[in-house]
């Protein structure tokens, strides 16, 4: 094997992706997402991945290992042709859900691509279907798709490339027999990608026999955690991102925050929301000409601004003395990433308060800073009620305290005036005053917006057991065989990280339908049917339209054609919320041997 052992720091001489050599529809879905520059591991693998040689990476969680391996993969992949050409294989149903989620992202230039993830825990059918439909990637765990193989509905004599992801995790986990197995069962001249973050000897060994003279790699991340600077988490759904940052912002005492976002537009976006309630902040990114960038910066420097809200790349070499708090409201894709951002806080010698808003899906990430930073992040405390309230008169009284120190002049002479004329009470007065400048913001709140309701972290998105065998299949609910429901579709599926319980708790929650007048629901990948009362009033059906379920809108609709038994007209209550759409549409067109492009 050719070890190539890297010691990674950051440099300002890396290649971007525009250099890559990637197929132009991948390279059109990187610039949409607004990557510019691949991570150390993705700048390793991409190159000998694209040419067809076997490849040995050695690289920790969260450093872009996905991406490493999906864009070249995609980019020779023929998406016309029906039968699977690239075989990914991870150890858990959630890893599996965010890989196949993530390379049908980086695909979605090529709209006759079929990607399906498969694993244990649910029914064969639908998994069946996707594969008689011509799926060109198949990602999933190794038990069930070696139930698929022994049984002939996933056939592999177009496999071009197999992928064996978090290998170390496979062997703890006891499959490296089904792994074997599976490897004897591909053809002989597949490309073969395998990643791990160790090197213990059973995937040395396994590395030994069944790839072929591979590119090795190994990735050594060096992020050095500052002890001045403290690290919080926030577990959140994507959706209640935008309500966390506000309940943030007034919260933490800060100087000036910086706010990481994913992409260009999600700094805009951010920052407009921000604006429109009464924050100073701006946004900073690539597309903005270096001068505004400049004086965007020396604005933030200056106090005109207290929050700046930027990608990676925009941020690069950013020093700012004031900045007290970083939030990374999207979660960087690699852990050398995340300890540049954190480190624009506490410098200096100056304490830092760095905070990372996490999805169920990134928790992984999480576990993986805590490993290599060595020091644990701590889930963030949120104030009660009451504490809120006093810090808010406090600095109600400190506003007070430094309009007394003004010249207010003109203001005495015009209030004096007023009195004589109106004999209105001081207090009076200046209370009204104060609810002038307080606005809609008020002085105290009556309640607080929700907390995302805590659970045992660890538990999230690693488990080892599938959950969703111990719930049982909500799609086999009791039919009480009358005519009064009506097939609907959701589209929100199981790539979204959805489950059926979620959808159940968001339509009885959010219009107050009992689940016991529910009929079956129907998941699949990007999508769901699920069967309600026919009765269903017009401004119910609209609400319905805008109920988020795990960071996607619902958006229901008629399932023309459909007409279900059972259920018995159910009784609604208002109450809805806001989310945004998610789903595209594939077409497939003709039938061919499957042929990777070089």
């Amino acid at each position: 094997m050719n070890a190539d052992d890297t010691d990674h720091e950051a440099t300002e001489t890396r290649l971007s992706f525009e250099d890559m050599n990637l197929a132009e529809p991948i390279l059109n879905a990187v610039r949409k997402a607004g990557y510019e520059t691949p991570s150390p591991i993705q700048e390793r693998a991409i190159e000998p991945l694209l040419t067809g040689k076997d490849f040995l990476g050695v690289a920790q969680t969260g450093t872009g290992k996905t991406a490493a391996f999906s864009l070249p993969l995609l980019s020779r992949i023929d998406p016309t042709v029906k039968g699977a050409q690239i075989l990914v294989l991870a150890p858990t149903r959630e890893l599996a859900l965010q890989v196949a989620e993530a390379m049908e992202g980086f695909a979605e230039n090529l709209p006759s691509l079929r990607v399906v993830a498969v694993y244990g825990g649910t029914g064969y059918g639908e998994q069946i279907r996707e594969f008689k439909r011509g799926t060109q990637v198949v990602v999933g765990t190794p038990g069930r798709v070696m139930d698929h193989i022994e049984k002939g509905y996933l056939k592999l004599d177009s496999l071009q490339a197999l992928v064996l992801d978090e290998a170390d995790e496979m062997l703890s986990m006891g499959f490296i027999e089904d792994i074997e197995w599976i490897l004897n069962h591909t053809p002989e001249d597949r490309q073969t990608a395998l990643f791990s973050a160790t090197m213990p000897k059973p995937i040395r060994k396994l590395a030994e026999r069944h790839l072929n003279e591979p590119v090795e790699v190994t990735i050594k991340v060096k992020a050095e955690n500052s002890p001045n600077i403290r690290q919080r988490f926030i577990k959140v759904r994507q959706h209640e991102k935008r309500e966390m940052i506000l309940r943030l912002l007034e919260i933490e005492k800060f100087e000036a925050m910086l706010v990481f976002a994913r992409t260009k537009n999600a700094t805009m976006e951010i920052a407009e929301m921000l604006q429109g309630k009464g924050y100073p902040a701006e946004p900073l990114n690539g597309d903005m000409p270096q001068s505004l960038r400049e004086k965007t910066v020396d604005r933030l420097k200056r106090g005109k601004i207290n929050v700046l809200v930027a990608t990676d790349v925009a941020a690069r070499g950013l020093d700012v003395d004031r900045i007290s708090h970083v939030l990374n409201y999207d979660a960087p894709f690699d852990l050398e990433s995340y300890t540049h951002r954190i480190g624009r806080t506490g410098r200096a010698g100056r304490e830092g308060d760095a905070i990372i808003f996490v999805t169920g899906k990134e928790m992984r990430m999480l576990n993986a800073i805590e490993r290599t930073l060595k020091v644990p992040c701590e889930e963030y405390q949120f104030p009660t009620l009451e504490e809120m309230n006093q810090r808010r008169e406090e600095e109600f009284f400190a506003r007070i305290e430094d309009g007394l120190s003004a010249d207010l002049g003109d203001y005495r002479k015009a209030l004096q005036r007023y009195l004589e004329e109106t004999g209105k009470d001081t207090l009076d007065i200046a209370s009204a005053l104060a609810y002038l400048e307080a606005g809609k913001k008020g002085l105290f709140y009556d309640k607080l917006p929700s907390a995302p309701p805590r659970k045992k972290r660890r538990d999230e998105d690693f488990d080892r057991k599938d959950r969703s065998s111990k719930r049982g299949d909500r799609g086999e609910r009791k039919s009480f065989r009358d005519d009064h429901l009506q097939s609907y579709r959701l589209e929100v599926g199981a790539y979204h990280g959805a489950e059926k319980g979620d959808i159940v708790g968001a339509i009885a929650n959010e219009v107050g339908l009992d689940p016991r007048e529910m009929g079956k629901i129907r998941m699949f990948k990007d999508h769901t049917y699920i069967d309600l009362p026919k009765d269903m009033p017009t401004e119910i059906f609209e609400a319905l339209k805008n109920v988020w379920v795990q960071g996607h809108q619902m958006n229901i609709s008629i399932d023309k054609g459909r007409s279900r038994t059972g259920g018995q007209g159910g009784r609604f209550k208002k109450g809805f919320g806001k989310g945004n759409k998610f789903g595209k549409g594939n077409d497939y067109k003709k039938k061919s041997k499957p042929k990777f492009r070089s």
